[in-house]
């Protein structure tokens, strides 16, 4: 890289990076985005690289602000066309992090001192949180599939004892278990003011654990570990294989269970299903409640969507973008709020206005993941066989309200259900015009909002089809 297109390329990520330190909080910020590096930029391909010191922090950066990043650095210059988030190739991955040098584990005490978190004493070990401001029970929504979940966090984070310790949340990635554990240490610090509370993931667990092993601290770790009234440990199935964290972690829970102190614990899997886990520990993580945060059903993620709107006020989403973006991205809720966040962080920066349209243009990659590969013949099928006309009608000219309604509603499942254009889906049915497409299913939303009968119908039709 010449040195002036690295020079460039710097100014270009400090005005991004400050602009996310806006966007997200200086907290957040710290922890995630500052450390990240920047790479090469391939005018080729147009990729440019993005450097993290962990495979840890580069799958969380990816998970969570690959989206963000990449549309700041397309706006930012054109000819970037693809983000890279990797470990930085200079760095030690995470396996050889875990049986790193003492001098590692005192950088990343460092990094958490400047990210605000509070130091237990003079030797760097965390005492307090850095848990995410916005990550609380208030802003987490609520439906069938994780309400087990949540009221158990929150008997887990009230005055009264709890009647099962520990905890542990399981859940796919980006299902909500991480806010849980957040929202868990907020409440429990406004109703135990001088709690002291330890949050970390398990690769935090283990980077601790080998400073304090390599600088022969083992016993100031213990007692002060042992010290603390909330142990919230993410990600738990990354301590898998190693034996004497195990064991440290195993002695760490009896000695808090028998002061009566309190445990949350959160993985994407069962305790049972994690492999290389010694017995008596996994004995310890399901004596209490295990609670599955099952993925977010339709109205659930109707519901999350509504709720994030109240902070673009007085931004208008069209009520059509919110079901499409509810229907298509199903696979969880961090792509489903991410993908309405990069909707709305692209129309405000180009101006435009929300609609079906720019959706479909602009998140075409999440959208392509999620989507059920659905197609026009499946649908006209299915709504054949619901409104028992013939298949032939989807293409026929004849004008009789028997017929033309149920072909307007498979016009509406066309657009709402698959990535066909207008005229794409006018040649499906008949060869009609696009402007005929267009007048369909604006008919059958607007029907849907004014005839219960007809919302009723196209509810049951989205069901068979995505079943």
């Amino acid at each position: 890289m010449e040195d002036q297109e690295a020079l460039d390329l710097a100014a270009d990520w400090a005005d991004i990076s400050q602009g996310l330190r806006k966007d997200l909080g200086q907290q957040m910020h710290s922890q995630w985005i500052k450390p990240i590096q920047l790479g090469s930029f391939c005018k080729q391909s147009g990729t440019l690289d993005l450097f993290l010191p962990t495979e840890f922090s580069a799958n969380w950066v990816q998970d969570r602000f690959h989206d963000r990043l990449s549309l700041a650095w397309k706006i930012a210059r054109s000819e970037v066309k693809n983000v890279r988030i990797q470990v930085h190739p200079g760095r030690r991955k995470m396996a050889d992090l875990n049986l790193g040098t003492a001098q590692s584990a005192q950088r990343h005490a460092a990094n958490d001192r400047m990210q605000g978190r509070d130091s237990l004493s003079d030797n760097g070990f965390i005492s307090s949180v850095g848990l995410d401001p916005t990550l609380t029970f208030a802003a987490f929504v609520t439906g069938t599939t994780n309400v087990l979940a949540f009221n158990a966090a929150e008997r887990m984070a009230k005055v009264e004892k709890p009647q099962f310790s520990p905890l542990y949340l399981k859940a796919a990635t980006g299902q909500g278990k991480t806010h849980l554990l957040h929202a868990i240490g907020h409440a429990y610090l406004q109703n135990h003011p001088k709690a002291r509370i330890f949050y970390c993931s398990a690769e935090r667990f283990m980077v601790e654990f080998v400073q304090a092993l390599r600088q022969n601290e083992m016993i100031e770790f213990k007692a002060r570990l042992r010290g603390f009234d909330l142990l919230l440990v993410d990600d738990i199935q990354f301590i898998i294989g190693k034996a004497s964290a195990q064991e440290e972690l195993l002695y760490t829970i009896d000695a808090l269970l028998a002061e009566g102190k309190r445990l949350v614990f959160a993985a994407d899997r069962a305790p049972q299903a994690l492999d290389g886990v010694e017995q008596r520990l996994l004995s310890r993580l399901s004596m209490g409640l295990v609670a599955d945060i099952q993925p977010a059903d339709i109205e659930l993620r109707r519901a999350i969507l509504e709720s994030k709107l109240t902070k673009f006020a007085p931004l208008e989403v069209p009520s059509d973008v919110i079901e499409f973006l509810a229907r298509t991205i199903n696979r969880n809720v961090r792509e489903l709020v991410g993908g309405l966040n990069k909707l709305i962080a692209y129309a405000q920066l180009t101006g435009q206005d929300v609609s079906l349209q720019l959706a479909e243009e602009q998140l075409t990659d999440i959208l392509s993941a999620n989507r059920k590969r659905i197609t026009i013949d499946e649908i006209q099928r299915t709504v054949c066989q619901f409104y028992r006309v013939d298949r032939s009608e989807m293409s026929s000219k004849r004008r009789a309200r028997a017929v033309v309604r149920p072909r307007q509603i498979a016009m509406y499942l066309a657009k709402v259900l698959t990535p066909r254009s207008y005229p794409e889906i006018g040649r499906k049915f008949g060869g009609r015009d696009h402007s005929t497409v267009i007048h369909a299913v604006r008919l059958i939303e607007d029907l849907r909002q004014r005839d219960a009968d007809m919302d009723g119908d196209v509810r049951s039709l989205l069901r068979q089809l995505e079943s």
